[in-house]
């Protein structure tokens, strides 16, 4: 496999493997990082050994890169909890948001329960795998038997669904 077409495998694929690493880490310039040092590894593997299954091999090393910074996040604040006396922890006073702020919060919920629940249990199947599981489009018309077009713009009509119920409740 050559260097010429892992970088357009590379090309063809950097917004698909951002995004990924994006909803991982959740932090764009951090996804950044990680998408350059995978090219890096990707590279410098095939320098060393040719690769069959080239765009798995990209997949899999930045998802490896992403969770072994998530990893090392969760260690370090681990960390740093365990460095700051349990007396000072318990003190810290959690933020206090206004009574107006959760009272807006509990109607939203409310609504957007109500609206959600008025989907199909498709469209509904394809809300829990997109944005409580982290599914990827692919991911989610593989396990649903549905073309990636469906899943889209199901996605595309339920995210509508729920900005209209936000704006709704934003204006007096």
């Amino acid at each position: 496999m050559s260097q010429s077409r892992f970088n357009h495998v590379f090309l063809t694929q950097r917004v698909i493997l951002l995004r990924t690493l994006q909803r991982m880490v959740n932090n764009h310039s951090t996804a950044e990082d990680l998408l350059q040092e995978t090219y890096l590894r990707v590279t410098r593997a095939l320098s060393e050994r040719p690769i069959d299954h080239l765009e798995p091999f990209v997949y899999q090393t930045a998802r490896n890169l992403a969770l072994d910074h998530l990893r090392a996040r969760r260690i370090q604040a681990r960390t740093l909890q365990e460095d700051v006396p349990l007396d000072i922890l318990q003190s810290v006073a959690a933020p206090i948001s206004p009574p107006e702020d959760a009272t807006q919060a509990e109607q939203l919920l409310e609504h957007l329960s109500v609206s959600l629940g008025q989907l199909s249990a498709r469209q509904q199947q394809i809300f829990i795998l997109s944005r409580l599981h982290g599914c990827s489009y692919q991911e989610i018309a593989d396990q649903l038997n549905v073309s990636l077009s469906t899943v889209q713009k199901e996605l595309k009509l339920i995210m509508a669904i729920c900005v209209g119920v936000a704006e709704r409740l934003d204006r007096p």
